[in-house]
């Protein structure tokens, strides 16, 4: 599992690298298109919030294309208290009729890291890797964005992005 977090925490640093490499290579990346830094700080757990893990350690990176599709990598510690880690790709919505900033997220993809005894906490799960489907809620500041992410019908996390490219 150790082994895991290190190569998600080596991919999430070559893509920050890949993404700060100088603007003389922005040929490599599309007009509108936006690489974020992502974290989490909070969790909220609709049943019995004190007993599990409000304080996930989120940290992620996101590549977003001007026309909304996106791919990600996170890591963090889940209500459980296990290193984890999710991959995902997914599609991002602007809510124009109601706020030209407000949107909806959904994304879709590999978690890893819920293990004994909690394998059953995530409906698709083998051997600690599962299938994710997270549906998220957000408002874009500018180059910064905060988000309502739902992790299922147990839980709902509260995280900040920026977009350090643009």
């Amino acid at each position: 599992m150790r082994r895991s977090a290190i190569v998600l925490a080596r991919a999430v640093a070559w893509l920050s690298l890949l993404a700060g490499i100088s603007v003389a290579h922005a040929d490599v990346f599309g007009e509108g298109d936006r690489v974020m830094l992502e974290v989490g700080p909070y969790v909220y757990h609709r049943l019995d919030n004190t007993g599990h893990n409000q304080w996930p350690r989120l940290f992620g990176a996101e590549y977003e294309t001007g026309s909304h599709w996106l791919g990600g990598a996170v890591s963090f510690r889940n209500s459980y208290y296990q290193n984890a880690a999710y991959v995902y790709g997914g599609k991002r919505w602007f809510i124009d009729s109601v706020d030209e900033k407000l949107y909806v997220k959904l994304s879709a993809g590999l978690v890893y890291g819920y293990k004994a005894p909690y394998e059953d906490k995530l409906p698709i799960n083998r051997n600690g890797y599962g299938l994710g489907i997270v549906p998220a809620v957000g408002y874009q500041f500018g180059r910064a964005n905060m988000q309502l992410v739902f992790l299922g019908t147990a839980a709902a996390s509260i995280t900040f992005g920026y977009d350090f490219w643009n």
